[in-house]
Protein backbone atom coordinates (compact mmCIF):
# COMPACT_ATOMS: atom_id res chain seq x y z
CA UNK A 1 0.00 0.00 0.00
CA UNK A 2 1.17 3.42 -1.01
CA UNK A 3 1.11 6.50 1.00
CA UNK A 4 -0.72 7.83 -1.18
CA UNK A 5 -3.60 5.70 -0.90
CA UNK A 6 -3.41 5.56 2.95
CA UNK A 7 -6.31 8.08 4.47
CA UNK A 8 -6.81 8.07 8.39
CA UNK A 9 -10.00 7.67 9.03
CA UNK A 10 -11.40 9.74 12.11
CA UNK A 11 -14.48 8.13 13.29
CA UNK A 12 -11.76 5.14 14.08
CA UNK A 13 -9.62 8.40 16.21
CA UNK A 14 -7.10 8.09 13.57
CA UNK A 15 -5.11 10.35 12.14
CA UNK A 16 -2.57 11.55 9.48
CA UNK A 17 0.66 12.19 9.65
CA UNK A 18 2.67 13.50 6.52
CA UNK A 19 6.33 13.13 6.83
CA UNK A 20 8.74 12.92 3.21
CA UNK A 21 5.73 12.91 1.23
CA UNK A 22 4.25 9.50 2.62
CA UNK A 23 1.07 9.64 4.68
CA UNK A 24 1.16 7.72 7.53
CA UNK A 25 -2.14 6.83 9.84
CA UNK A 26 -1.83 6.36 13.21
CA UNK A 27 -4.10 4.47 15.44
CA UNK A 28 -4.38 4.86 19.06
CA UNK A 29 -5.62 0.98 19.48
CA UNK A 30 -5.87 -0.14 22.59
CA UNK A 31 -2.34 -2.44 21.96
CA UNK A 32 -0.83 0.27 20.65
CA UNK A 33 -1.83 2.87 23.84
CA UNK A 34 -0.39 -0.16 26.32
CA UNK A 35 2.97 -0.55 24.13
CA UNK A 36 3.09 3.27 24.29
CA UNK A 37 2.59 3.32 28.05
CA UNK A 38 5.06 0.60 28.74
CA UNK A 39 8.07 2.61 27.20
CA UNK A 40 6.63 6.47 28.09
CA UNK A 41 4.84 5.75 31.42
CA UNK A 42 1.36 6.59 32.12
CA UNK A 43 -0.78 8.30 28.84
CA UNK A 44 -2.58 10.19 31.76
CA UNK A 45 1.47 12.18 32.36
CA UNK A 46 2.28 12.40 29.10
CA UNK A 47 -0.80 14.04 28.52
CA UNK A 48 0.17 16.63 30.98
CA UNK A 49 3.22 16.96 29.95
CA UNK A 50 1.88 17.78 26.26
CA UNK A 51 -0.38 20.03 27.82
CA UNK A 52 2.00 21.96 29.36
CA UNK A 53 4.22 22.23 26.48
CA UNK A 54 6.86 20.03 27.91
CA UNK A 55 6.58 16.94 25.96
CA UNK A 56 9.91 15.74 24.57
CA UNK A 57 10.73 14.98 21.07
CA UNK A 58 11.45 11.56 21.68
CA UNK A 59 7.92 10.96 23.70
CA UNK A 60 6.00 12.59 20.20
CA UNK A 61 7.97 9.64 18.26
CA UNK A 62 7.47 6.65 20.53
CA UNK A 63 3.80 7.78 20.81
CA UNK A 64 3.86 7.85 17.05
CA UNK A 65 5.74 4.73 16.13
CA UNK A 66 3.43 2.47 18.46
CA UNK A 67 0.03 3.78 17.11
CA UNK A 68 1.44 3.73 13.06
CA UNK A 69 -1.59 1.01 11.69
CA UNK A 70 0.33 0.27 8.86
CA UNK A 71 3.91 -0.60 9.84
CA UNK A 72 6.68 0.16 7.17
CA UNK A 73 10.42 -1.34 6.77
CA UNK A 74 11.34 1.62 7.86
CA UNK A 75 13.49 1.71 10.91
CA UNK A 76 12.59 3.47 13.80
CA UNK A 77 15.39 6.08 13.96
CA UNK A 78 14.88 6.90 10.12
CA UNK A 79 10.87 7.34 11.27
CA UNK A 80 12.41 9.55 14.26
CA UNK A 81 14.54 11.19 11.77
CA UNK A 82 11.62 12.24 9.19
CA UNK A 83 9.19 13.39 12.26
CA UNK A 84 12.35 15.74 13.04
CA UNK A 85 12.68 16.89 9.46
CA UNK A 86 8.39 17.77 9.27
CA UNK A 87 8.60 19.73 11.86
CA UNK A 88 6.82 20.10 15.61
CA UNK A 89 4.00 22.71 13.25
CA UNK A 90 3.31 19.71 10.73
CA UNK A 91 3.34 17.08 13.57
CA UNK A 92 0.90 19.50 15.81
CA UNK A 93 -2.40 18.44 14.86
CA UNK A 94 -1.38 14.48 14.41
CA UNK A 95 -0.26 14.84 18.24
CA UNK A 96 -3.24 16.72 19.16
CA UNK A 97 -5.84 13.99 17.75
CA UNK A 98 -3.77 11.13 19.78
CA UNK A 99 -3.79 12.84 23.03
CA UNK A 100 -7.75 13.59 22.59
CA UNK A 101 -7.99 10.04 22.11
CA UNK A 102 -6.17 9.22 24.84
CA UNK A 103 -8.58 11.43 26.87
CA UNK A 104 -11.86 10.75 25.51
CA UNK A 105 -11.09 7.11 24.43
CA UNK A 106 -12.18 4.68 21.66
CA UNK A 107 -9.92 4.49 18.79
Amino acid sequence: MSGADVIANPHRGEAGLLLDGVMHVLRPSFGALVAAEEELGPLFALVERASGGELKLGEMVALFWHCLAHPSDQSREDFAEAVARAGLAACAPALRGLLVQVLKGGG
